[in-house]
């Protein structure tokens, strides 16, 4: 039992920082969509992740805590190596934070202001997070390289949260918007497809021990289905945009769902090349992790506080499903 604590908490660290990207990605999205619509249609994109913004990032902070209590090692090494993009992170949360409740109770001089900070909250936040993978799959190498790349997934991942946004909003507003989501969406896709390329690329050439994980026989036969599953979801997604361009489709949600499995599926194949490191063939889980007694301690917490999370995103999902209505603040 002692020696599968640490792969229990590695499993739902995983889950907890899956989950955020892809529930508070799609509202970082609506937040770097809001620039190319009109005051009206901004108030529509925010009433679509009004009950929903804060409970997601509170997968945010179950996985930065199961870092810091479960593997203070790699907690220590992890934020040594991104102090900076972890601090602006927090600043563009904070951002978005203010400004969400901001821009409707001030004056309407100042209301396009506090649109501006949302904006540009939603756009570090998701930046940084994308500069952080960056680094984090380059082992935290330092120069000009890494920077370079590490600023290029930033990009791409922003391109990421935007394809979920306007995809989200597919599922959420009218037709005139919807029509408008899609081409955001469709646009957005091949940043996407490049993060994803580039980040697949660039693990197995940093470690031989990750490059012959993907590339001995006849585990290659087995794996191969990631990447092409991923092409698959890309051109599907791709022919849905495409033809909700145009018309109004049955099944606006199709789009919403291959930009998620695009995110497993590449956080699956994130997890198969890292396991069982947690940090680049640096620190293992074992080496990262706390005493199993205070593992021990830490699993009841989790056990209590996970579920309760889960039933209350599922309930609020429940209750606010369906095409969003008027902003309002009560």
């Amino acid at each position: 039992m002692d020696q599968a604590l640490p792969l229990i908490f590695m499993g739902l660290m995983g889950v907890a920082m899956l989950a955020y990207v892809v529930l508070d990605g799609f509202d970082l999205g609506v937040g770097l969509l809001l620039p190319l619509v009109d005051d009206a249609d901004k108030d529509r994109m925010i009433a679509s992740i009004g009950p929903f913004w804060d409970a997601n990032e509170t997968w945010l902070v179950l996985g930065a805590g199961i870092l810091l209590v479960a593997f203070p090692h790699a907690h220590g090494v992890v934020l040594t190596a991104l102090y900076l993009p972890v601090a602006l992170m927090l600043v563009g949360l904070i951002l978005r934070g203010v400004a969400f409740d901001f821009r409707v109770k001030a004056h309407a001089d100042h209301k396009a202001l506090w649109n501006r900070v949302f904006v540009a909250g939603s756009a570090l936040a998701a930046f940084a997070q994308g500069f952080m993978l960056g680094k984090y799959v380059l082992g935290f190498a330092g120069g000009l390289w890494p920077s370079l790349f590490a600023t290029l997934i930033g990009l791409c991942l922003m391109a990421g949260y935007t394809l979920l946004g306007a995809t989200w909003l597919l599922m959420k507003t009218g037709s005139a918007l919807k029509q408008r989501a899609a081409g955001w969406a469709r646009r957005a896709l091949w940043g996407t497809a490049l993060g994803l390329a580039a980040v697949s690329i660039a693990t197995p050439l940093v470690s031989e021990r990750i490059f012959n994980k993907w590339f001995a026989m006849p585990e290659f036969i087995l794996l191969l289905q990631v990447p092409l599953a991923t092409a698959v979801l890309l051109l599907v997604a791709d022919r849905r945009l495409k033809r909700l361009c145009q018309q109004d489709l049955p099944r606006p949600w199709e789009p919403f769902a291959c930009a998620v499995g695009l995110f497993v599926l590449a956080a699956i194949g994130l997890a198969y090349s890292l396991y069982p490191y947690l940090v680049v063939d640096r620190l293992t889980a074992w080496q990262a992790a706390a005493a199993p007694e205070s593992l021990k301690f830490i699993l009841v917490g989790v056990v209590i506080t996970l579920p309760a999370i889960i039933v209350y995103t599922v309930y609020v999902y429940r209750v606010f499903w369906g095409e969003a209505g008027e902003l309002r603040y009560e």
